[in-house]
């Protein structure tokens, strides 16, 4: 990955916060790197290199910066020059790939030899998987010191260290401290909470589109397992067989959402944090993406309106599936509904419900041992909803980031009831394709057509092309322009009011 000296450098000097997490600044003198907003005092420009990332400042032997503190940058957007394959790999490290396995291991999972892997990392990223891995690791240990009061032995094994000793060796390494200094530094930041909850920041880049995000999850919000307000997401969560609720709240005058995590087991909160990361999408980066949609001046109108639109992402890949499922052939408030009997006829029941949530969404293996009819459901719904449970405690179908969209589509159209449309939408909201695009979706074509774009999904995809690789923005756009022109409309219209209190307007599915 290339980076321009001489804007990096301007960036620098001016602490421009648009270039918070696109690089960071390794000091010769001091052996410390940096985020472009650091408070210090800069350092002359023949002192100072630039690196694409966080893991190639640190692979070339830079610790982090105590001020400006790395772990709290934006992170750095997957896919910004990245190669497809480079962009499921981080995902799969996220996940954990490389906590229990080699980059051999991973390489195969991906399609390709461990030697090839590590030319990608290094071409687009600066830095091996294993540093990667070892710097996401770190970060989030630090960020767990910072913002929580977690022990830190368990903080340790929450962020992936195999052993305590590694842990303290680590940290003395790199911030030349112990972790306990770090944690007696870090004291006034961290505020009081309960066993068992956690506070933590999920930075962002503005702009952040939260009312238009919130509002896709609130139609969409299952009963009893989900919520979603103006100013709050709520939901249960379950993780090898643990169960939990998540809040997420935008912070007020900062770029960075409130995550407070309850759940009985903190190895659980790095997976946790990744997940709630992309179902908000707060890695994205909305101006790289707006400037590649713009290239189109029909789509460029439609962005303008509503800047930092986000990708809704799903806690889980069988539970958006299912809600696919469920989802058709009846409005996105009829979906909701069916969702919540069946959550409520084969969900587990939560002990303590966290303002009113009490259901966890049910496993595969629940849903797959009963019949999905006795909710309501029409026989082909309820057949292909259990026919999918079956798939995936199959493990036919697995939500693998590592196929990408193509891979997935081939397991989910192998299911009896399941087409092409909800395989690319789940693609886009479970795998966080950022390139997926069920360009035969009603929504997308009533909006494309009163965009004077396309009329028939054929013509959509052609002219989707010059959007790529973004065309999965590009569908949430246009889902927001017509979601808005019917709020127009039902503002203009009582009548047309009056049918839209009684049927809900149709909207993309799922």
């Amino acid at each position: 990955m290339q980076l321009d000296h001489d804007i990096c450098e301007r960036a620098r000097l001016t602490r421009d916060a648009r270039f918070d997490g696109r690089f960071f600044i390794g000091v010769r003198t001091t052996g410390i790197y940096c985020r472009p907003i650091c408070p210090v005092r800069p350092a002359k420009a023949e002192n100072v290199r630039y690196f694409p990332t966080a893991a190639a400042a640190a692979e070339a032997g830079f610790r982090p910066c105590l001020r400006c503190r790395p772990e709290a940058a934006p992170g750095t957007p997957a896919w910004i020059g990245t190669a497809a394959t480079v962009s499921r790999a981080l995902r799969l490290i996220a996940d954990g790939a490389l906590d229990d396995g080699s980059v051999a291991d991973l390489a195969e999972r991906l399609g390709m030899g461990a030697r090839h892997l590590g030319r990608l990392f290094n071409q687009h990223l600066g830095a091996s998987p294993q540093a990667v891995a070892h710097t996401r690791r770190l970060l989030f240990a630090k960020k767990l010191i910072d913002e929580t009061d977690l022990p830190l032995a368990q903080v340790a094994l929450s962020s992936g260290f195999g052993s305590i000793r590694r842990f303290n060796t680590v940290f003395q390494d790199t911030y030349q401290r112990t972790p306990s200094a770090l944690r007696h530094a870090a004291r006034h930041r961290r505020q009081s909470m309960s066993p068992g909850d956690f506070l933590l920041k999920l930075p962002y880049r503005r702009p952040f589109d939260w009312d238009s995000l919130i509002g896709y999850l609130a139609l969409r919000a299952t009963p009893d397992v989900e919520s979603a307000e103006p100013g709050r997401y709520r939901r249960t969560v379950a993780l090898d067989g643990k169960h939990g609720w998540i809040d997420v709240r935008p912070a007020a005058g900062s770029p960075h959402l409130e995550l407070r995590v309850a759940f009985p087991d903190p190895n659980g909160l790095f997976r946790i944090v990744e997940r709630v990361r992309r179902m908000f999408d707060v890695a994205a980066d909305p101006d790289d993406i707006a400037a590649r949609l713009n290239h189109d001046p029909k789509m460029a109108t439609i962005v303008a309106a509503y800047p930092g639109l986000r990708l809704p992402g799903a806690w889980d890949g069988f539970e958006l599936a299912v809600r696919a499922i469920l989802g058709q052939q009846v409005t996105v408030k009829g979906a909701s509904t069916l969702a919540g009997r069946l959550a409520a006829r084969f969900g587990a029941r939560l002990p303590d419900a966290d303002g009113g949530l009490g259901t966890a969404f049910p496993t595969p293996e629940a849903v797959a041992a009963g019949d999905p009819a006795e909710i309501g459901l029409p026989r082909t719904r309820a057949d292909a909803t259990r026919a999918l449970a079956q798939a995936v405690c199959e493990k036919r179908v697995t939500f693998d980031p590592a196929g990408g969209a193509a891979e997935l589509e081939r397991q989910l159209t192998a299911v009896k009831g399941i087409g092409v449309w909800t395989a690319q939408y789940v693609a886009m909201r479970a795998l966080n394709e950022p390139d997926a695009f069920p360009a035969s979706d009603l929504g997308l074509l009533k909006a494309a057509a009163r965009h004077g774009m396309a009329t028939t999904p054929k013509m959509l995809a052609d002219h989707a092309e010059v959007w790529r690789p973004w065309r999965a923005y590009a569908a949430i756009h246009l889902w927001r322009s017509e979601t808005a022109a019917h709020e127009r409309s039902r503002q203009d219209s009582p009548r047309r009011r009056k049918q839209e209190d009684m049927g809900h307007v149709l909207q993309p599915h799922g």
